[in-house]
């Protein structure tokens, strides 16, 4: 017991390889099986502290197959302070890129029960382990969703403490990255409900910032999923942060303004377009992001060619679409686009200049430059992967 004090207090310091090459690992995790609790409460402390270190001291825990001996620690009978220390150790286990031979579903069978806990720390680190999976190993999203933690993680969004809704809203995200049919369990299991508040409210930054990227994951799907976000309110809000918030915040919401009129109906466009879309999108045109600003060129051609329909009912015979940009200053913004080093967006901002505005093009610049073809990038046209959690820390500085 002594020994494996000793032993926890060093991983939490500078020297936790030390601890994790000298051949403690094996013995500690020998000790998850003996029969004297605080002992094995002990040996847990002590592979948490290796794990929450460096990934290869994780590796070597993993090497010696801990996982399986911690995942037996989980009894119903566990005192609260020693199942808070066992979530938390297998939070920093599977924390980083886990190896294919180590099995996910015990995992998840385990923390598909201790998400339901009332003790905000454990909530926290079983919410971390679930969003750590997922991110750690390829094709996950559906052995999470089998395991059914989608109803509870869901319900947790209406959570009063923000470090249970950052797990929460970050492992939602990363199921929100799923195919279309994924993404249809967390709409049905009623996810969009609590956006519009999370969006208008005084959350965290990193909590908008994570609600915006699921929206612009949903909004990349079908017509119908595009549908339930409008249904849910969340339009309104979302455009407010793309005029208001902060840059990081504003990009993802600019992704699902942009994904949404990109992929929505003629119907969808109008609505967004009523909402206040149309000025916020064409200041994404200036963002440093060129795969942003494809996608929201993208979205403006869907906006003008629905505006093509729109204009037979003015007397004008004038788009509709095409005459607002032109006059809150998003023609300036696509001219500048001639001098883009990308050739696809120098090509598709010329097609629309010259589909919708060539006369006030010809007029203002006869001799357009041709693109540069210097750079080389790759097509990406979906939004950025969700914020990496925070790395897992040391349970202690020392032991009781």
């Amino acid at each position: 017991m002594e020994a494996a004090w000793v032993l926890t207090n060093i991983a939490a310091s500078d020297y936790t390889l030390l601890v994790a090459e000298c051949g403690a690992v094996p013995r500690l995790v020998e000790l998850l099986g003996s029969p004297n609790a605080n002992i094995r409460h002990q040996a847990i402390w002590a592979i948490g502290n290796i794990a929450a270190d460096l990934p290869s001291c994780r590796d070597i825990l993993l090497d010696h197959g801990a996982i399986t001996p911690l995942l037996s620690q989980f009894r119903e009978d566990m005192r609260i302070p020693v199942l808070r220390t066992a979530t938390w150790a297998l939070a920093n286990l599977c924390f980083g890129k886990l190896p294919a031979e180590v099995q996910v579903k015990p995992m998840l069978e385990i923390t598909s029960q201790l998400i339901h806990s009332a003790d905000e720390k454990i909530l926290a680190d079983a919410c971390w382990t679930v969003c750590y999976i997922c991110g750690g190993v390829d094709d996950v999203i559906q052995d999470v969703l089998d395991a059914g933690v989608c109803p509870r993680l869901v319900n947790l969004l209406k959570h009063p403490s923000a470090s249970v809704l950052l797990p929460v809203i970050t492992v939602l995200a990363r199921i929100s990255s799923g195919d279309d049919a994924q993404v249809q369990v967390l709409i049905e299991n009623g996810i969009l409900n609590c956006f519009a508040q999370l969006l208008s409210r005084n959350y965290p930054n990193n909590i908008k910032k994570q609600a915006c990227l699921i929206v612009s994951n949903i909004t990349a799907g079908s017509k119908d999923q595009i549908q339930a976000v409008i249904d849910a309110g969340v339009i309104s809000p979302l455009i407010v942060l793309l005029k208001t918030s902060e840059i990081n915040i504003k990009k993802e919401a600019a992704w699902a303004i942009s994904n949404a009129v990109s992929g929505g109906s003629s119907d969808q466009i109008q609505y967004l377009v009523s909402r206040g879309c149309l000025e916020p999108l064409c200041s994404v045109l200036t963002y440093q992001d060129p795969n942003l600003v494809y996608m929201c060129l993208e979205g403006l051609e869907n906006i003008l060619q629905a505006g093509e329909v729109g204009k037979k009912g003015q007397e004008s015979g004038t788009n509709p679409y095409a005459q607002f940009i032109l006059e809150c200053g998003g023609l300036d913004k696509l001219e500048d686009l001639q001098d883009h080093d990308s050739d696809r967006i120098y090509n598709l901002a010329m097609k629309l200049l010259q589909s919708y505005w060539e006369e006030e093009v010809s007029d203002d610049d006869p001799d357009i430059p041709g693109p540069n073809n210097n750079s080389a990038e790759t097509v990406v046209t979906t939004s950025e992967d969700a914020a990496q959690p925070p790395v897992p820390s040391s349970g202690a500085d020392e032991a009781d």
